[in-house]
């Protein structure tokens, strides 16, 4: 029987992309080995734990700078040894040394389109710029911010009472049934990057990667 490929999973805050990779891991095909945090408050944490699942804390705030935190993260990760490293929530921005010690095999949820809207406020700038529909992207991580190949998108349409608040309830939902099935792809073998693109089942994805419709 194969064994479920183990992941660590990144946080910095609530989790709820934490738990919805957790609920999905009870009936599927990876197993969460470590959630860690560079926020010792991080509720995220206390799902983990009601899981029984292994917790860390890496502070930022206790680094001189990025590259130390960094190597002290991927320290604290490698114990682990997870084929993937999955980022949900979590918010620092990881040094080029980091991102290419796990080339391939780290992921990102990003709550836009991309490429529209790298960065943050991601809600009310879709809102103020008049769009129709926005979403959520999942893309492998390389060293330009949320810029990395994207794997796969979800779209919501953005109606006239929409605020960023509304909008960000109606993306958190289609991010909590994304992420799990490309973790999902990943441990399943079918998912790679390769010379900085994502492939599916050994075909090129587009640019905006497989578009998934609400």
């Amino acid at each position: 029987m194969k064994t479920h490929c183990p992941i660590v999973v990144l946080i910095s805050g609530n989790g709820s992309n934490l738990q919805a990779l957790i609920d999905h891991s009870l009936h599927s095909n990876y197993k969460i080995s470590a959630v860690i945090s560079n926020r010792p408050n991080a509720f995220g944490l206390e799902r983990a734990k009601r899981d029984g699942i292994a917790t860390e804390v890496v502070d930022h705030s206790q680094y001189q700078d990025r590259k130390e935190f960094d190597l002290a993260l991927q320290n604290c990760i490698d114990k682990y040894q997870p084929r993937l490293v999955v980022l949900a929530g979590f918010m620092r921005l990881l040094g080029a040394d980091f991102v290419r010690h796990y080339s391939g095999r780290l992921l990102n949820i990003h709550p836009s389109l991309l490429p529209k809207y790298p960065g943050m406020h991601t809600h009310q700038r879709a809102i103020d710029a008049g769009d129709s529909e926005h979403g959520v992207s999942v893309h492998f991580v390389t060293e330009e911010m949320d810029g990395g190949p994207v794997i796969a998108q979800d779209k919501v349409s953005i109606l006239p009472e929409d605020n960023a608040a509304s909008l960000a309830e109606k993306v958190l939902e289609k991010e909590h049934l994304l992420y799990p099935k490309v973790v999902s792809w990943f441990a399943a073998d079918r998912l790679q990057m390769r010379d900085n693109q994502a492939l599916l089942d050994d075909e090129l994805l587009p640019a905006g990667g497989i578009q998934v419709h609400p």
